[in-house]
């Protein structure tokens, strides 16, 4: 495999990405979900995006995993154009996707399973990777029998496993309780500055997005969503997310950031109060 440099100083490139949609309500209505995007993550780089709820932030990452063919516009990873699913990107969805029937170290072991990695093999990387999570000793344990947060470690681990060179999370610790959700924020960036990945992070907590990041962009009300903001993260590295919050250019980037967010919240606000109406 090539190194990231030996093709484009950009992971990913979302380029004029449009996406349009049939509407659930009259399927003979379309409607623009996104609209001319243009979003790119450097080789090692953290990226969170961040917009009102049902702005298309999901969207964009189904697209740069190649999971949805955009309208109009191009993904490229590593200078390459994608066609199909972005083999070179690991998925952490909001919800884990656990199989029930196997156990946490049989999850882990999944993906390299399919990749024609033999079981032995798989099982050492697996256990390998709980234990870099937290987890020895419970790689026997089923779903049912974790904790939400336990759940997420898998679901790490699961994602981590495969050493993909992009990241890509769609709120992940968004169902967490506040202590676990920063635990789990602290491994992430821990895990981040050994391998420095691309991440490409989405998030609805202002806080969180700028605690992890090194750039955070917002994106406006849809429909039609498109950046409207982009703001570099000049905070010290390595962070620990709770101290982080407490210094004062921490304060000041929350407050820009803000002042660009605040409206775009608000209209995506009152757009689900008349969807609900």
């Amino acid at each position: 495999m090539l190194a990231a440099t030996d093709m484009s100083d950009y992971a990913l490139e979302l380029l004029s990405i449009s996406c349009t949609f049939h509407s659930k309500d009259d399927p003979g209505q379309r409607y623009t979900a996104v609209a001319d995007t243009t979003l790119r993550i450097k080789a090692g780089e953290f990226v969170s995006v961040v917009g009102p709820t049902g702005c298309g932030k999901s969207t964009l990452l189904n697209v740069g995993a190649g999971l949805l063919e955009p309208s109009s516009g191009t993904v490229k990873v590593f200078g390459e154009t994608l066609a199909g699913v972005n083999a070179r990107a690991g998925y952490m969805f909001q919800t884990e996707a656990l199989m029930p029937w196997r156990s946490a170290v049989a999850n882990v072991m999944v993906g390299l399973q399919y990749r024609g990695v033999s079981d032995a093999d798989a099982r050492e990387q697996a256990e390998a990777w709980l234990s870099r999570v937290g987890l020895s000793g419970f790689g026997d344990r089923y779903p049912h029998q974790l904790s939400g947060g336990m759940r997420k470690r898998v679901a790490l681990a699961q994602t981590l496993v495969l050493d993909p060179d992009i990241i890509l999370m769609d709120e992940p610790f968004s169902a967490l309780d506040i202590q676990t959700r920063q635990l789990m924020e602290n491994e992430v960036l821990d895990i981040w500055s050994a391998k420095k990945k691309a991440v490409l992070f989405i998030t609805h907590d202002l806080d969180e997005a700028i605690a992890m990041s090194d750039r955070v962009v917002v994106l406006s009300a849809g429909p039609a969503t498109h950046p409207i903001g982009e703001f570099a993260i000049d905070l010290a590295r390595p962070r620990d997310v709770a101290e982080v919050r407490t210094q004062p250019r921490f304060v000041e980037l929350h407050t820009q950031i803000w002042e660009v967010l605040r409206d775009e919240v608000l209209k995506g606000y009152a757009q689900q109060l008349r969807k609900a109406a």
